[in-house]
């Protein structure tokens, strides 16, 4: 019995739970995919999806629930974290500075750098199909107001990239996406976190 947790203080998040209960389904996994609003509730779930949103707003909610330290935790004990959008942001070590000016904290926990709406306004969203390392067929990748993953190193590896720039990398039992994976009727990079959590 997977349960399946999408942060859900901000952004995408119905979006997100539909689509992972679509994926257990395509698995063929008993589970149920839930909401995640509190630090406890972290306790309770196998994987977590931070969702797209406005970086800055998760970023602030998690400082006043007090979760980064939390989140930390579970990923350092090997939880699957899939962070898109905003959540890729804040799961990276280092960012453009607006954030860190704002005095937003990112959670840290991936070896990349990455800079916020890279890819132009909301009106300039574009679907491209995306060749992604263990997925047999392209991709569908929705980008809308996409951050942009500056830099990788150490264990932070390019899963996928657009124009030479790496747009979805993995590290461990951590992926991370500038895309929007949830507004697409493809559940396969959902079925991709699932899947970590069925090898642990």
């Amino acid at each position: 019995m997977i349960r399946a947790g999408v942060l859900s203080l901000q952004g995408a998040v119905p979006e997100h739970l539909r689509a992972l209960t679509r994926a257990m389904e395509a698995e063929g996994l008993e589970g149920e995919s839930v909401t995640v609003r509190e630090s406890k509730d972290l306790e309770a779930i196998d994987c977590l999806v931070i969702p797209g949103g406005e970086s800055t707003t998760i970023g602030k909610l998690l400082h006043r629930f007090n979760m980064h330290e939390p989140i930390r935790r579970r990923a350092a004990e090997g939880m699957p974290i899939l962070g898109t959008c905003a959540g890729c942001i804040l799961l990276a070590k280092s960012g453009d500075g607006t954030l860190e000016k704002a005095g937003i904290e990112l959670l840290g926990l991936m070896d990349m750098s990455v800079s916020r709406n890279s890819y132009g306004r909301q009106k300039e969203s574009f679907e491209v199909p995306l060749e992604i390392d263990g997925l047999v067929e392209d991709f569908p990748a929705i980008f809308i107001r996409g951050p942009e993953i500056t830099e990788t190193w150490g264990g932070c590896i390019p899963l996928a990239k657009l124009d030479d720039t790496a747009v979805m990398v993995r590290q461990g039992n951590l992926m991370a996406l500038t895309f929007h994976p949830e507004l697409s009727d493809d559940v396969r990079i959902h079925r991709m976190l699932l899947s970590l959590v069925t090898r642990t």
